[in-house]
C-alpha cells in the first residue's frame, strides 16, 4: 500500500548555512543503507527527505532506517496529487488499513498555494472519514488513529504512524576518532554513542597472545561488526595492536599495585601515536566514572596525564544498568559477557591503587624503555576491516 517513506531529522535543520551537507551526509547514509533499493530514489525537501519504495517488506525497511544515525522518525506515506477528490480517496484507503475505534485528523499545509486552509482540510477529511466508518468517533486528544496530512508541493502525504529513529547527528558528519575497544560492556556503547555524535569510528583493541587467546580477539572482531551496522558505510577498521611485551614488562615491575595505571598510560601512549598517524582528533574510552580501580577521578587524571589529545568518555556520568541497558538495544551485550578475558582482566592486581598519584607512576615508569615498548607495540599492530551484514538485501 505504502509508496513513499518520509524520513524526518532533528538537530540538522539547526545548521544554518552548513545545513545542506548535513543532510548530503544523511542522504549518502542512508543510500548505503538501503543499497539498490534506493537507488535513485531519495529525494530531498526543506525538512524532509523522502524515500520511494517499490517493495513489500517496507516494516524491514524502515527497521533499518531506524538505525542510521541522524533520522529522528520516519513515516510510511501515502502519496497523491493536490486534489481534494485524491486526498479523500487516499484518506479512506489509509483508514481501510488502520485499527481503532477514535480517530483525529491533522493537516499541515506547507504549500500555501493550495486553495483550502489546513483547519478546513482537517475538517472536511473528518466529515469524510464518519461517512464512510460511522462506527468510529473523533478524539483530537488522544486517538487511536492520528491521520495526518502534508500537503506540498508535489502533492499531499498522508500517514497514521509515525516511528522513531535514532537521533543524533549524521555518521561522518564530524571528524574521526579512535575507540580504545575491550571486549567488555562498556568500550562497545561508548563507541555507538561517538558515532551518534556524527564522529567517524576505528577501533584499537590490545591482544596480548599467549596471555589471552583468538577467542578474545575474535570477540572483539564481532563487537566490531556489530557496531560497523551503525557507520557509515556499514564497515570500521579495527586495529590490533601488540601488547605481549608491554605486559611482561609491567609484570616484572615492583610496582605491582600500579599495574593497571601503568597498562592504561601505555594504551594511551599507543592510541595517541596512532591516532596521530590515521588522522584522528580525538581517543574514546568506555570510562564510567568510579566504576573501577582505573576510573576514579585520580586515575583518571594520572592516566591522561600521558597526551594531550581530547578523550570523550561518553558513559563517565552512567551507572552500569544504564550502559547495559543500551548494550542490550545495540545487541552488542550478548556478545560482551562471552567468558574470554582481554589483557586488562587477565592482569587485574590483588590490590589496585584506586587514588595513584603522577609521581608514582612516573617513579614506577622509570624501570621501564617506555620508546621502546610503545615502538614495537606499533610496529605489530596489525589493522582489518570489519563489515556488517545487512541480511534482508
Amino acid at each position: 500500500m505504502y509508496q513513499t517513506l518520509i524520513v524526518r531529522y532533528g538537530e540538522i535543520s539547526l545548521k544554518g548555512k552548513n545545513r545542506y551537507k548535513f543532510e548530503d551526509s544523511l542522504v549518502r547514509n542512508i543510500r548505503y543503507a538501503l543499497h539498490e533499493l534506493a537507488h535513485g530514489r531519495i529525494r530531498k525537501a526543506f525538512g524532509r527527505i523522502y524515500v520511494d519504495i517499490q517493495h513489500d517488506n517496507w516494516g524491514t525497511i524502515v527497521q533499518r532506517l531506524s538505525t542510521v544515525f541522524g533520522i529522528t522518525s520516519i513515516s510510511p506515506v501515502l502519496h497523491c496529487s493536490l486534489t481534494m477528490e485524491a486526498i479523500e480517496q487516499s484518506t479512506l484507503t489509509l483508514m481501510e488499513q488502520s485499527q481503532g475505534k477514535t480517530f483525529k485528523v491533522s493537516t499541515k499545509r506547507a504549500n500555501k498555494r493550495f486553495p483550502i486552509d489546513s483547519m478546513t482540510v482537517s475538517r472536511e477529511l473528518g466529515a469524510h472519514v464518519l461517512n464512510h466508518f460511522p462506527q468510529l468517533t473523533v478524539d483530537v486528544h488522544h486517538p487511536d488513529i492520528n491521520l495526518q496530512i502534508e500537503l506540498r508541493d508535489n502533492g499531499a502525504y498522508l500517514f497514521n504512524s509515525t516511528i522513531p529513529g535514532s537521533g543524533g547527528m549524521p555518521v561522518g558528519s564530524s571528524n574521526k576518532g579512535l575507540l580504545l575497544l575491550s571486549g567488555g560492556i562498556d568500550s562497545p556503547v561508548a563507541g555507538y554513542l561517538t558515532m551518534k555524535r556524527g564522529v567517524t569510528l576505528e577501533g584499537l583493541h590490545f591482544y596480548s597472545y599467549p596471555f589471552t587467546n583468538e577467542r578474545s580477539k575474535d570477540k572483539v572482531i564481532e563487537l566490531t561488526r556489530i557496531l560497523a551496522g551503525y557507520a557509515a558505510q556499514g564497515k570500521l577498521k579495527l586495529w590490533v595492536a601488540y601488547f605481549t611485551e608491554i605486559q611482561k614488562a609491567l609484570e616484572k615491575n615492583p610496582y605491582s599495585g600500579l599495574k593497571i595505571t601503568l597498562m592504561r598510560r601505555m594504551m594511551l601512549r599507543i592510541a595517541h601515536t596512532l591516532a596521530e598517524r590515521e588522522g584522528a582528533l580525538a581517543l574514546i574510552t568506555g570510562d564510567s566514572l568510579g566504576q573501577v580501580a582505573s576510573q576514579t577521578m585520580e586515575s583518571i587524571s594520572t592516566i591522561n596525564a600521558v597526551t594531550n589529545m581530547p578523550i570523550f568518555r561518553p558513559l563517565i556520568s552512567m551507572d552500569k544498568q544504564e550502559i547495559i541497558d543500551i548494550a542490550r538495544r545495540i545487541q552488542t551485550y550478548e556478545t560482551s559477557i562471552l567468558p574470554h578475558e582481554d589483557c586488562c582482566t587477565v592482569f587485574v592486581p590483588k590490590n589496585p591503587a584506586t587514588r595513584p598519584r603522577l609521581e608514582q607512576a612516573l617513579e614506577a615508569e622509570s624501570h621501564l624503555d617506555i620508546p621502546g615498548l610503545v615502538e614495537e607495540a606499533i610496529s605489530r599492530t596489525e589493522s582489518l576491516i570489519v563489515s556488517h551484514k545487512i541480511d534482508f538485501l
